[in-house]
């Protein structure tokens, strides 16, 4: 018990306003970002509002309580987030799946993410890719969040402009605030230009529904393996990219992923098809605007874990408020928050001249959003970047150039003869 109550003092010491801000905008841009996809994923198998309702309460609150636990054992911004590129592949290729079959297949998922942390494998995966790389790949993936910030000037010029403007200005005297600053500023003007209006909310809180799980193997094949690699490799590998490029290179990886696998599996029943390791929204709580002291922003995470709880519960109201936000606010305060942090992936990406090549190839592919066989462009952004590392790799440069010169004195030899 003076363990517990040690631990929430250090965090109630910790905790600032900039870092609550954080955790807000977490949440703002991750669930109005992608809960529609999440909405059309339980459609797709037959969910019903109230399983629906279930779906968001059990992401809300395996999200929240695993960001919060992960946080604050390793002192490290963890933030988690559900699998968006797994709701979109649930939404096309799950066709001939009952719920229940695909709630046993979500289950299945768990195990398998949870069996791959604990094992050490994809550490050892992690371990291999070099930090220039995995700040190429983080860099290409928030790209289009800084472009869509400036884009947002076509639809509401006064908006975004008086919000960037403000950002710039506090950045010069009150940088921890800048973003919370901006935020209000942008609020404040949508409200005044009359895109946000004050609406009732009900306030009901969201329960439970266990969904019993049916095993088949068409649901393993068409689900299970799928959503595993897709959750894998275009969600948990550009999550833990975030947080080598942002000098957290010393949290261990396995249990991270062990431990989203387990929140998965025991939450699966009531809709949570797949937990990870968040990236854009994570890429937030890492930055200097949520504290400047990269030991307290962890914090921030916390923050975002309790927002996603209440979110879990009052699902339904909380989905209907975020709703009220414009979408040039939303793309203009996540533009915003995450300027430091691309700036410095992209400077990370390319300190290393020996493998800046690879990481610029990284860094264009990763950006140019290509999907093959249902994984995302961060996943083949690596795959590009590490081969062409490899093939100027001096080793490699050495094997061929001596391959090629046997088979010349080869060739030569057969023709003197």
């Amino acid at each position: 018990m003076a363990d517990l109550f040690k631990v929430f003092k250090e965090i109630a010491k910790d905790m600032s306003l900039s870092a609550i801000n954080a955790g807000f905008v977490t949440v703002l841009v991750g669930f109005t970002s992608s809960v529609v996809i999440v909405f059309q994923a339980a459609q797709a198998l037959g969910a019903n509002p109230q399983q629906i309702s279930s779906w968001i309460l059990a992401l809300g609150l395996g999200m929240g309580i695993s960001g919060i636990a992960l946080s604050i054992r390793y002192k490290t911004p963890i933030t988690t987030a559900w699998s968006t590129s797994g709701a979109a592949m649930l939404v096309t290729g799950a066709s001939g799946v009952s719920l229940n079959e695909a709630i046993g297949a979500f289950v299945l998922t768990g195990v398998l993410i949870s069996i791959a942390g604990f094992s050490g494998l994809f550490e050892r995966v992690m371990k291999k890719i070099p930090l220039s790389l995995a700040a190429a790949m983080l860099s290409g993936v928030l790209l289009d969040f800084g472009i869509n910030a400036f884009s947002a000037m076509q639809s509401n010029l006064v908006l975004v402009l008086a919000m960037l403007l403000v950002f710039i200005v506090c950045q010069k005297f009150s940088a921890r605030y800048s973003v919370i600053l901006a935020l209000l500023v942008g609020c404040l003007i949508a409200y005044n230009q009359g895109i946000i209006q004050a609406q009732s909310l009900d306030f009901v809180i969201t329960k439970p529904e266990f969904i019993m799980p049916e095993f088949s193997m068409q649901a393993f094949i068409g689900i299970t393996i799928p959503l595993f690699i897709v959750t894998m490799a275009s969600q948990n590998l550009p999550g833990l990219s975030v947080l080598r490029a942002s000098d957290y290179k010393d949290t261990p990886v396995s249990p991270l992923i062990a431990w989203t696998g387990v929140s998965t599996t025991v939450l699966s029943v009531f809709g949570a098809y797949a937990i990870n390791l968040a990236t854009i929204t994570s890429a937030i709580c890492v930055g200097k605007e949520a504290h400047p002291d990269p030991s307290k922003r962890y914090v921030a995470a916390i923050a975002a874990g309790f927002f996603y709880i209440l979110t879990g519960i009052f699902g339904a109201a909380v989905v209907q408020a975020f709703t009220i936000f414009p979408e040039a606010l939303i793309l203009a305060i996540a533009g915003i928050a995450l300027l430091g942090t691309i700036g410095n992936a992209l400077n990370s990406a390319v300190q290393d001249e020996s493998n800046r090549q690879a990481a610029m190839i990284t860094f264009l592919v990763t950006a140019s959003g290509i999907s093959f066989m249902g994984i995302g462009s961060a996943f083949w952004g690596i795959i590009a970047g590490v081969f062409a590392m490899l093939v100027n790799h001096p080793r490699f440069v050495t094997f061929f150039s001596s391959k090629w010169a046997k088979k010349s004195k080869t060739a030569q030899f057969e023709v003197s003869k």
